[in-house]
């Protein structure tokens, strides 16, 4: 065991994000119960699906599960009520203050974890008594850190800044890149692409299909002005580019984004018109396995490279 099995009671320190319109009980509840942590996103929910969700886990798992929360969801307080209501344990806030939140949470016996991409949100969250720090890198499928800090870089630096457990994000789907994140300092991962895929991910069958068809170069962080996010390279973010590249005003830009883009194309299937949030990992995503297999397949590869990597020496 290390800091991050114990500090969430779990077999292996694999952690699958909280991604809104694919996380939903049905995979948080199949990765606790392949060892891992399993997160409900409640980004897509209204407060009495999130309470739906909540309660079909707990039926689904006996194991510890948490939810994510974006700070700036303007449901945010009911969510919390929720969270407090249903006996969850564990919490992984994002998009917004740590400290916002992080003593109440305690209060109620609950773990807080928080999501930054750069040393300053680092030091907040230390400051604000958060449990652990997701340091997520530029290669991450989603919103995204301005600062386009990629995960081999982001790891060590916030590592030698902070004392709390690190677990590391971004590009991260295969054993071999959980052992390089280790190697940088990192006591846990956390997972979101390659999960995107699984069978019991709520994603639609369109957006999965998209996913497993990304080669290198699929996709791209755009709306850097707006709200950094990466996509896939559909009819969509070619048309947001383009005007981007005019000059578009923020207005302009948001008119053009709208609402429920992310609904659109991730839950709707939409492939050409919605937003397909997904990170440079599905490039080398070509497989539905389940969210068991992913589990099993991340821990043996994870031992294998790490007792090859014993008997190399200089």
């Amino acid at each position: 065991m290390n800091r991050v099995t114990s500090l969430f009671q779990i077999q292996y320190p694999i952690i699958q994000a909280g991604m809104i319109w694919c996380s939903g009980w049905e995979l948080a509840s199949a990765v606790s119960n392949a060892g891992g942590l399993g997160l409900i996103g409640s980004g897509s929910m209204y407060p009495d699906v999130l309470r739906i969700h909540i309660q079909k886990c707990k039926a689904a798992t006996n194991k510890p599960f948490g939810v994510n929360i974006p700070l700036l969801y303007p449901q945010t307080d009911e969510h919390i009520k929720i969270i407090i209501d249903e006996g969850v344990k564990i919490v992984f806030t994002s998009a917004g203050n740590p400290k916002k939140w992080t003593d109440k949470l305690h209060e109620h016996g609950i773990i807080v974890v928080h999501v930054v991409a750069n040393s300053k949100f680092a030091l907040k969250c230390q400051e604000a008594g958060v449990d652990a720090i997701v340091a997520e890198g530029f290669e991450a499928g989603g919103h995204n850190g301005a600062e386009e800090t990629t995960t081999m870089v982001l790891i060590p630096h916030l590592k030698s800044l902070v004392d709390i457990p690190l677990i590391a994000a971004g590009g991260i789907g295969t054993g071999r890149q959980m052992l390089a994140a280790f190697a940088l300092g990192a006591e846990g991962v956390q997972i979101g692409s390659r999960f995107v895929a699984t069978p019991e991910s709520s994603a639609h069958i369109n957006f999965k299909n998209s996913v497993l068809n990304c080669s290198d170069g699929s996709t791209q962080l755009t709306l850097k002005q707006l709200v950094p996010v990466r996509l896939i390279k559909n009819k969509f973010f070619h048309e947001m580019e383009e005007l981007i590249q005019k000059g578009a005003s923020l207005e302009e830009q948001k008119t053009k984004l709208g609402h429920g883009r992310a609904k659109l194309g991730m839950f709707e299937g939409s492939i050409d018109e919605g937003e397909l949030e997904i990170g440079q990992l599905s490039a080398i995503i070509n497989e539905n396995k389940t969210a068991h297999e992913v589990v099993k397949e991340i821990i043996n590869e994870f031992n294998m490279a790490k007792n090859q990597l014993i008997d190399i020496n200089f």
